[in-house]
């Protein structure tokens, strides 16, 4: 059984239209223009219980639509939604107990008083018997590293600090799916990869559900084996991160050491016959080739210069995601 079904889930919006002007606008009050638009347009997929997805797309894809509708925020247009065996708008008390959303840089804590006393709030409204509030506080201060932090005033936290007891707080009633919009937007690259470790270690020990949302290919490449690709509310790829990257990537890069004057004074313009030099810096570059290329390419390199280390890399997977968003 899926901990998460999506079949064909539509949400369109009625947007309100005019023209500039006075005349537009008492025109309006009479017969108003409108249009839809599809913010979510038929998408289907499946996530098994323990799993974790990214869900990628550009700005505007759909993406954060999607998670208010599988959180119950939204009630969508046409299809069907199960999670966890609920139907999410219904938001059953069985299935809030069981889920939560994390926005990057939305507050759920309140502002003025330390972090402790909204978590006491959230164990009140959850219904969290003490002990076990006790226990899975224990464990996310741990995690989290947050015992200097949840004594202090919110507004006295740093944006990682702050992110990292938000996530703490969403996490206190132990829900079996999260849905994480963006969790490590504009935090810096040690705070980033401390979140992602705790993703990942909250997924082990309580075999959680994540459906992950991020603009950050470090986040994904981390934490997700799949990703789910949507672009103007229609799904475009859904499979293997390793699939997405052999399917979508039709170049390889090679970076290439040179021996001092292997380039005997041309710079760049000595590689320029084996590919598009990408980068050149003081005898190490890397050339841009044809996937189907880069053995060839790499054999003549090897026999041409004096090299000291050569290696083939896939391109980054921001440039790959490029591709799928232009294919659709």
């Amino acid at each position: 059984m899926s901990a998460i079904h999506i079949h064909q889930l539509q949400k369109i919006y009625k947007i309100h239209e005019r023209e500039a002007g006075l005349g537009a606008a008492v025109r309006s009050l009479v017969k108003r223009k409108t249009r839809d638009v599809r913010a979510v347009d038929g998408i289907c997929f499946d996530v098994a219980p323990g799993e974790i997805v990214g869900f990628l797309g550009p700005n505007g894809a759909g993406k954060t639509t999607t998670l208010k509708m599988l959180s119950g925020l939204l009630h969508p247009t046409g299809g069907e939604v199960d999670v966890l065996g609920h139907t999410p708008w219904q938001r059953d008390k069985e299935f809030l107990r069981q889920i939560t959303l994390v926005m990057g840089q939305r507050n759920q804590l309140v502002w003025d008083i330390p972090a402790i006393d909204s978590y006491e709030l959230h164990r009140v409204i959850y219904h969290i018997p003490l002990d076990e509030y006790q226990c899975t506080l224990d464990e996310l201060v741990d995690l989290l590293d947050l015992k200097p932090l949840i004594h202090k005033p919110v507004r006295n936290l740093s944006l990682g600090e702050r992110m990292k007891c938000e996530i703490a707080g969403a996490l206190l009633h132990r829900p079996q799916v999260l849905f994480l919009d963006e969790p490590t937007i504009g935090l810096d690259v040690t705070a980033q990869r401390r979140i992602r470790e705790f993703v990942a270690e909250y997924n082990r020990r309580h075999k959680a559900t994540v459906l992950l949302t991020s603009h950050y290919m470090a986040d994904v490449e981390a934490l997700c084996q799949r990703v789910i690709v949507i672009h103007h509310g229609k799904l475009l790829f859904d499979g293997d991160l390793a699939d997405l990257m052999r399917r979508f990537s039709a170049y390889k890069t090679i970076v290439v050491d040179l021996a001092p004057g292997a380039t005997a004074g041309r710079g760049a313009g000595a590689l320029r016959p084996y590919g598009e030099v990408v980068n050149y810096t003081d005898g190490q570059a890397a050339l841009r080739v044809a996937k189907k290329e880069a053995a060839a390419i790499t054999s003549r390199l090897l026999a041409d210069f004096p090299i000291h280390d050569l290696t083939i890399q896939d391109p980054p997977i921001e440039e790959v995601i490029e591709q799928v968003f232009n294919a659709g």
